[in-house]
């Protein structure tokens, strides 16, 4: 156990011990300062709580109080009636406020409890009582309202949750007050009965079994019991004062003092008629200086009230009418224009991902999409827009997704507290996980826990953490896409970098004979095929030498293809510069050529359906063992028929690269891995 939950049980034992056993005079003295200390601090809790609920734990602790008061009355008493004397707590009590004459102070302890019982307990307990009533009847129609919210969709199903809670706490609440008020009422009628008991019975005991007289019985025996009274009813007092404290108290957004003080004098001007009325008093026999001054302290705290509820004011206003401006200001036509803004890229997450994104979290997603542009840049030569990241409470909690100019390319699914591992090819059956699929290669996985890591590694397995798992998608995807990101404002920037080095190659080619949108086209055509348009001075030679011939931007791609020809072939050639590629027969090649159309807008494949199909199909069983081998089917044709091969494969097999014999490199060693026939 706790000290906490110790500290709790030793003090109900002690109470027990309280009933039975007689406790030495110095014991009952600390236990009497401690049983004021605790109402001290229940009624000052109570005065700092905005609400109810938030002193839940107040029935049953005014129980345990009770309970420990009672038995330090039981203990007294047995100590008065036994020894006249409860310690030096009771005698100094009764001693000081009876100031010499224990009637007098008989009569203060009778006026506590009047206090007690009759003002503050008897409300306490009708406002319980009310309270409980009104809670309870008023559940239903507060747990429409929240389905009403949760329908309407103002809610979610976790606010909703919370809420209904929260009503049936308050119904246990406000019907556990109403039974515990009824303590209070018992504790000041046990209060009355134990004094009585004590001033009967010291009477009685000092008279006959200590023989004394009269005045002394009555002087030492009343004494104590006023005594012993007033450190009872102190705590007491105190304890009801929390009761009806807590029973009425309204949820607010401040505590007691802050409400009392703001609500009471929410209005200054008062205080000047307040002022005015004492100040007038003093024309009366009452003393002139003392209401002149206690007047002089009102008119001067209801100015200052006053001057700062009138920059509070101000200060409101000011901002309303700037509030206002900006409703005004979103209402315009410019600003519903401004709505249709819309970002290129958009990561959206969901919150159980926030801590991936949150640098207070320790999140490093912001500075891997950096890298992420960084690299790109680097690739594939084109600068990508800033990604906006933000979270979609939409989406599951462990759920992301990437948007491209608002449209949804790409989800997947994260779990923060778990690695990604990726198979080897044979699966261990003792590697425990969620089965999944890496998001940016396709390739089967599983997510495991963090104990599972090790001996995942010494299995072969892939390790990828998290956030890499996610870098890693955003860039395939980003890539993938890259053509669609490259527009014309894109493109004129490109072409600004440009100038600054090349002046005169980039007069040559633009505005004429080409436009900014024929430029476009001709690297977002590059592009879509992961060919890098970073080389822009040899992309802009040859648009140069080719741009006067046509401006078919297929073409142009292709010529551009050709010139990047080192480019293209160290991409796809070995370590050992070799590269084997798939070829189509002649007959193939022929059948293509022979069904290749010229229209006035541009040039198409135009085959009839079944031998289009036996092509593909041909090609696919080709490049199947290029796939089980893990690597890039390639496949090689002549360069007139390059881009019509790649248009009529592109949608099925977008994993097979398509290439020219102008676009690989003299000295690159080429074998053959299948050749299409049909």
């Amino acid at each position: 156990m706790s000290a906490r939950d110790l500290s709790v049980l030793l003090g109900v034992i002690l109470i027990i011990i309280m009933l039975v056993i007689p406790l030495p005079g110095w014991l009952l003295s600390i236990l009497i300062l401690t049983n004021i200390s605790l109402a001290l601090i229940v009624i000052l809790v109570t005065m700092n709580t905005q609400e109810a609920l938030d002193f839940a734990i107040f029935p049953s602790l005014l129980l345990l109080l009770t309970l420990f008061r009672l038995g330090l009355n039981v203990s007294t008493t047995r100590s008065i009636l036994s020894e006249a004397d409860a310690g030096n707590v009771v005698d100094t009590f009764g001693e000081f406020v009876t100031g010499g004459n224990p009637f007098v102070g008989f009569v203060i302890f009778l006026i506590l409890v009047i206090i007690q019982f009759i003002v503050i307990t008897k409300g306490a307990e009708r406002v319980s009582e009310v309270a409980a009533r009104f809670t309870l009847d008023a559940m239903p129609g507060k747990q429409m309202s929240i389905d009403a919210d949760l329908n309407a969709g103002m809610i979610t199903e976790q606010q909703a949750k919370e809420r209904r809670e929260k009503i049936e706490n308050e119904a246990d609440f406000y019907g556990a007050m109403d039974g515990a008020s009824k303590f209070v009422k018992g504790d000041a009628i046990a209060g009355i009965v134990i004094v009585l008991v004590n001033i009967i019975f010291g009477f009685i005991i000092g008279m006959t079994q200590w023989g004394l007289s009269a005045t002394e019985t009555v002087n030492v025996f009343l004494r104590l019991t006023v005594g012993d009274g007033l450190v009872s009813q102190i705590p007491a007092l105190l304890i009801a004062t929390a009761t009806g404290i807590i029973v009425t108290r309204v949820a607010a957004e401040g505590n007691l003092s802050h409400d009392v003080t703001g609500q009471l004098f929410r209005y200054p001007k008062l205080l000047y008629v307040a002022g005015g009325t004492i100040f007038l008093l003093g024309f009366t026999p009452i003393h002139f200086l003392l209401t002149t001054t206690i007047a002089t302290i009102l008119v001067v705290g209801g100015f200052y009230l006053d001057r700062s509820q009138q920059q509070q004011k101000q200060a409101y206003e000011e901002e309303e009418n700037d509030q206002q401006t900006d409703d005004q200001e979103v209402a315009t036509p410019d600003n519903v224009v401004d709505l249709l803004n819309m970002d290129p890229i958009e990561f959206e997450f969901g919150y159980a991902l926030i801590p991936i994104a949150d640098a207070n979290q320790g999140g490093d997603l912001l500075d891997r999409v950096v890298m992420i542009r960084r690299q790109i840049a680097l690739e594939l030569g084109i600068v990508i827009p800033v990604v906006r990241i933000r979270d979609n409470i939409q989406l599951n909690p462990n759920e992301y997704q990437l948007k491209i100019k608002g449209n949804e390319v790409t989800k997947g699914e994260l779990y923060l507290n778990h690695y990604l591992a990726m198979s080897p090819g044979m699966d261990d059956e003792t590697i425990e996980g969620i089965d999944t699929v890496e998001p940016a290669f396709g390739l089967p996985a599983k997510w495991i826990s963090e104990d599972m890591k090790d001996e995942a590694e010494l299995s072969g397995y892939t390790i990828v953490d998290p956030p890499s798992v996610v870098s890693t998608h955003i860039t395939e995807v980003i890539k993938k896409y890259a053509s669609q990101l490259l527009g014309r404002e894109e493109t004129q920037q490109l072409i600004d970098h440009l100038k600054q080095n090349y002046p005169t190659l980039v007069e040559e080619v633009t505005p004429e004979p080409l436009s900014v949108g024929e430029i476009q086209k001709v690297l977002s055509k590059l592009l879509e095929e992961q060919v890098s348009i970073r080389n822009l001075p040899i992309i802009f030679e040859t648009l140069a030498d080719y741009g006067k011939m046509t401006n078919d931007t297929d073409l142009l791609a292709e010529y551009c293809r050709q010139s990047l020809s080192v480019q293209i072939t160290k991409m796809f050639a070995s370590n050992d510069y070799k590269m084997k590629v798939i070829t189509l027969s002649p007959q193939v090649e022929k059948t293509i050529a022979e069904h290749i159309q010229q229209t006035e807008h541009g040039s198409f494949i135009s085959m009839d359906p079944e031998t289009q199909q036996k092509v593909i199909e041909t090609i696919h069983q080709q490049a199947s063992q290029a796939f089980i081998d893990n690597s890039t089917p390639i496949l090689l044709c002549s360069p007139a028929i390059r881009r019509y091969v790649k248009q009529m494969i592109g949608r099925y097999l977008t994993d097979v690269v398509v290439l020219s014999y102008n676009e690989l490199e003299p000295d690159l060693e080429v074998e053959s891995a299948g050749v299409v026939n049909i």
